[in-house]
């Protein structure tokens, strides 16, 4: 008899749809700013919707990678879950510290050095400065920059950005990691570094949110998939059905023809 997954739910989405506007923004001159307060004359907003009702339930310990073409939502999903964004309508519950890498210098001040944004985005991330100088050598010695790390950031390469961006997030502890594409800039060998240290959370049964256009890293590292097309959810379930289903989308001159049909 199959056991029953009583794994706890440690991320929900309910209906959550995030929008923005596409309005340009200009100043009102006073007889409209005086007509819309007056007859509440309302103009149609045009608006752009990058996630719209979105729901799903992550289970603690799970590894899901998140495809979809560019522009398809997936890091607004991220940065939904992160936090670092609003949903519009709908709801975002999670439970536990996360340790989000989803953008190439995200938390980090180009005028301060390499040194003082580790205590910056570490401190972002919920650390304080006792638990950041217990884990300040193991930070700098993953990142492998000690003979950088007091130059401003600003002087960084794209490489360096996403070592020192990991190195953080990879040493906060956190129940939950987001990674959004960041393993695409470094070079190879931090690359497998950073997959070494993917594999130790999942090891130690942390919940991995990975987004990625490369198939081979989310059927690796991964072993559930949500295909994101329109900002709406298209499917969801096991990474190798979905991966196979979603490589052969994307050979497709008319893909998006047969995606709408389906």
């Amino acid at each position: 008899m199959m056991s029953k997954d009583e794994r706890p739910i440690i991320l929900e989405l309910k209906k959550a749809s995030k929008r923005y506007p596409l309005d340009k923004q200009t100043p009102f001159i006073v007889g409209e700013l005086l007509q819309r307060i007056l007859l509440r004359k309302r103009r149609k907003q045009k608006a752009f919707w990058a996630l719209k009702d979105f729901s799903l339930q992550v289970k603690k310990g799970d590894a899901v990678g998140i495809i979809g073409s560019n522009g398809a939502g997936k890091s607004t999903l991220l940065s939904l879950i992160a936090g670092s964004v609003f949903p519009t309508t709908g709801n975002v519950r999670v439970d536990g510290r996360i340790g989000a890498l989803l953008e190439l210098g995200a938390g980090f001040h180009p005028d301060l050095t390499g040194r003082e944004n580790i205590y910056l985005n570490a401190s972002l991330l919920g650390l304080s400065k006792q638990e950041i100088d217990s884990k300040f050598d193991d930070i700098l010695e993953f990142s492998e920059l000690q003979d950088f790390i007091d130059i401003q950031i600003r002087n960084y390469s794209s490489g360096m950005h996403v070592r020192l961006g990991f190195a953080v997030a990879a040493h906060i502890e956190p129940d939950i990691v987001l990674i959004d594409e960041a393993l695409s800039v470094g070079d190879q060998h931090f690359q497998e570094k950073c997959v070494d240290r993917i594999l130790e959370f999942k090891a130690e049964g942390k919940t991995l949110i990975f987004v990625s256009h490369s198939m081979q890293l989310v059927t690796l590292l991964c072993n559930q998939a949500v295909w994101l097309q329109d900002g709406m959810l298209h499917r969801a379930g096991n990474r190798h059905g979905i991966v196979e289903e979603y490589k052969e989308y994307s050979k497709t001159s008319n893909g998006v023809r047969h995606l709408q049909q389906a």
